[in-house]
């Protein structure tokens, strides 16, 4: 059941924007976030949830997507995700928040694969707008934003090919390909 979890739980870059996702769904997944452990136990994250389109539209304005996809500027409106959850760190100069703020993000995601739902963290983003747009104090570091919807795309994971590139690409009908390294390849050692 895990492994299937992860293995849907890819970077969805396009949504179908008429499959809202309620606030409720988006508060269980900050839940989640909460049971995570956190280094030294110092919970250091904060969450704004946005379902709201305003919101939402300065949200996006602020993201930047798929870096590979040169040729592609990011999802069309209709294609755009229907709920965010900006990652919000409050302990700007501690190290170890990095460590909370991976765990958390890749847990909401697994929580929202559950739910039949995907999502994308977006670390690309113009931080500075962001915080503005929501006036938060500048000890305040906008660290993560998680793109949230029902995907209206295909994403395969493939074996990394013969010359080595990691950079995912889409085919001509639109399906998104990950390359991935072989477990052979990730294992350094095995002791037993």
């Amino acid at each position: 059941m895990l492994k299937e979890l992860v293995q849907y739980s890819r970077s969805y870059r396009r949504f179908d924007h008429s499959a809202p996702v309620s606030m409720r769904t988006l508060e269980e997944l900050v839940e989640l976030a909460r049971l995570c452990p956190s280094a030294a136990n110092r919970q250091p994250l904060r969450f704004i949830l946005s379902t709201a389109p305003a919101d939402n539209e300065a949200i996006f304005a602020c993201l930047k997507w798929a870096a590979y996809l040169t040729d592609w500027d990011g999802p069309a409106p209709a294609e755009r995700p229907t709920a965010y959850i900006v990652m919000i760190n409050t302990a700007r100069e501690w190290e170890f928040a990095r460590f909370d703020l991976g765990i958390m993000a890749q847990t909401m995601l697994l929580g929202t694969v559950e739910k039949g739902l995907g999502g994308c963290m977006i670390g690309a983003l113009n931080r500075d707008r962001l915080r503005a747009h929501f006036s938060l104090p500048s000890e305040m570091e906008v660290s993560l934003v998680l793109a949230l919807g029902k995907p209206a795309e295909e994403v395969r994971i493939v074996e990394v090919p013969a010359d080595g590139s990691i950079r995912y690409y889409r085919d001509d009908a639109g399906v998104h390909y990950v390359p991935k390294r072989s477990l052979a390849e990730l294992i350094l050692e095995k002791r037993s």
